[in-house]
């Protein structure tokens, strides 16, 4: 019989919820105050899943002082309606349930703010599933993957080198933050990121829908 993982990690957008409208309209909205021509509809989805900073800075060449202002304007909008513009991937739920009822110990670790993570997860009902929620702090700190992950492992009293785990995420900076830690990555296809961004990052398996990681994870 396999046995069960010691402890899961979860990446949010993209893998728990589709939270791509939102991200999406509030990008727009930030690059609005600076008069940016907004990208297309393709290029805007590669902006789904790292952090905001990298997005401001690496595709649009913003300085620091830049990449700040156009983040608090994304969150002007994000937090009273971008949150909400997001929905439940179908399975998850029953998921994370299965996980749960099996005495897993079940975190999330996602680059958005600890804040806006929690009020999405409490408003769609799985906030009970996890044992701690990780994020990327307001202020701008912790928000690498891996310093998020750190985080979420020493909140859980969660030690790699003695328990057995998995991060679960959709994109490379997922699996390159939990290899940091030791951690080997299922990749999920229903997200952002697709199979070659997957498997060159080095994710150990890919599941097309939430019954396949569910076997992946109890196997």
């Amino acid at each position: 019989m396999p046995q069960n993982l010691d402890v899961i990690l979860f990446d949010l957008d993209g893998t728990l919820t589709d939270a791509a409208p939102g991200i999406i309209n509030c990008i727009t909205y930030a690059l609005d105050e600076f008069g940016i021509e907004h990208p297309d509809a393709a290029t805007m989805r590669t902006f789904l899943g790292p952090p905001l900073a990298v997005t401001f800075g690496e595709h649009f060449g913003m300085g620091d002082e830049q990449i700040r202002v156009a983040i608090d304007k994304y969150r002007e909008r994000y937090h009273d309606v971008g949150l909400f513009e997001n929905e439940v991937y179908d399975g998850i739920p029953e998921l994370l349930a299965q996980l749960t009822a099996q005495g897993t110990t079940l975190a999330v670790a996602t680059s958005k703010p600890t804040y806006s993570a929690t009020r999405i997860l409490e408003h769609y009902e799985l906030a009970n599933y996890f044992t701690f929620i990780g994020g990327a702090e307001l202020d701008g700190s912790r928000d690498s993957k891996s310093l998020v992950i750190e985080h979420a492992l020493a909140m859980t009293n969660s030690d790699p080198s003695t328990q057995s785990m998995r991060m679960v995420g959709d994109r490379r900076h997922d699996v390159a933050g939990a290899r940091e830690h030791g951690i080997d990555t299922i990749g999920v296809l229903w997200g952002y990121g697709d199979e070659a961004e997957l498997t060159t990052a080095g994710a150990i398996a890919l599941a097309q829908n939430p019954a396949e990681l569910a076997d992946l994870l109890n196997g």
